[in-house]
């Protein structure tokens, strides 16, 4: 174990202080707002050249010329790519293979949350299709950069909501059971960490992987809530502010860009973490911890197997 450095109120720009990232190269997936924005913003600031990956151009070129502003000296950059749709994964994939450069921090942030049940044109959950299978595939196609920049690293944005469910395996995109939009949410989150165990166990040291618990943050992840629902929920008062117990996005992407980054996690690949430290066992009442089925390596390499057919499967006719 490490020494604590850091803890739930950091901020990803804290974490960050005194290090020297010039001449390494970052990719940051979702990196134009909330949580990616805030990681991204940290790496540039200590010299890291920064790729964020983003679903708008538009919005994308704008956090990029925002960044320059600051500082003429930022090397960032923003390529489109629509993690459900794998072609455009593929596509942006080629564009940044093209360019040749290692990669020694890749990012896996961007996600959705509670949306209504929709399918990509494969057929597949949409949260379990961009949270997890557009990861997993942009990971993979990305792996010669990541091996070319050994030791590298890989940071999966999980959730305290894996807690929720195992990957349900007989029946992942809710084609024989009612949809649920947190269960299909808590699933993804699930395969993220599982991901990151299996590609640790395959790749490291080489590459180390880790998967993270952000905390609770209010970002635009939330788009499909009502302020009703997130008032129920407990995460808004009456007036509509955040209660307290949430983070703002630049102590929500504190973890994860201390995953990235931080020295003292050198040979600790496959670990789950929050709060800029290793995760213990679960609290209920504090919503932390880590569930035992996020550390089942049979069930990582069996998520893997299946995701590997599952991103190479055609477009429903």
């Amino acid at each position: 174990m490490t020494q604590r450095r850091f803890g739930s109120e950091s901020t990803a720009y804290e974490v960050v202080q005194g290090l020297d990232l010039h001449g390494k190269r970052a990719i940051v997936t979702g990196g134009a707002s909330g949580l990616g924005r805030e990681t991204a913003w940290a790496l540039a600031q200590v010299g890291a050249e920064v790729t964020i990956l983003v679903r708008s151009l538009d919005q994308g070129k704008a956090w990029v010329q925002e960044m320059r502003e600051a500082n003429l000296s930022y090397a960032v950059a923003a390529e489109q790519v629509d993690l459900s749709d794998y072609g455009s994964v593929r596509n942006c994939a080629r564009r940044l293979l093209d360019r040749g450069e290692a990669i020694d921090i890749l990012v896996n942030n961007a996600g959705i949350m509670a949306c209504p049940l929709e399918r990509n044109a494969q057929g597949h959950e949409l949260h379990f299709a961009t949270n997890h299978l557009g990861h997993f595939l942009l990971t993979l196609e990305l792996l010669p950069l990541l091996q070319e920049g050994a030791p590298a690293r890989v940071v999966m944005v999980s959730s305290a909501a894996h807690r929720r469910t195992p990957i349900l395996f007989e029946d992942i995109h809710f084609e024989r059971h009612p949809y649920d939009k947190w269960l299909a949410y808590a699933q993804s989150k699930t395969a993220n960490a599982l991901f990151a165990l299996e590609l640790n166990r395959r790749y490291g040291p080489d590459i180390e992987a880790f998967a993270v618990n952000p905390g609770r943050s209010i970002t635009r992840l939330m788009r499909y809530l009502t302020v009703t629902e997130m008032q129920e929920l407990g995460w808004l008062d009456r007036w509509g502010k955040r209660l307290p117990g949430f983070k703002s996005a630049e102590q929500g992407a504190a973890t994860a860009t201390w995953a990235a980054t931080a020295p003292e996690l050198s040979g600790h690949g496959g670990s789950y973490l929050e709060n800029c430290d290793f995760a213990g066992p679960l609290q209920w009442e504090a919503v932390l911890g880590i569930a035992p089925h996020i550390q089942d390596v049979e069930a990582a390499e069996r998520l893997w197997q299946v995701s590997e057919q599952m991103v190479n499967e055609p477009a429903e006719a």
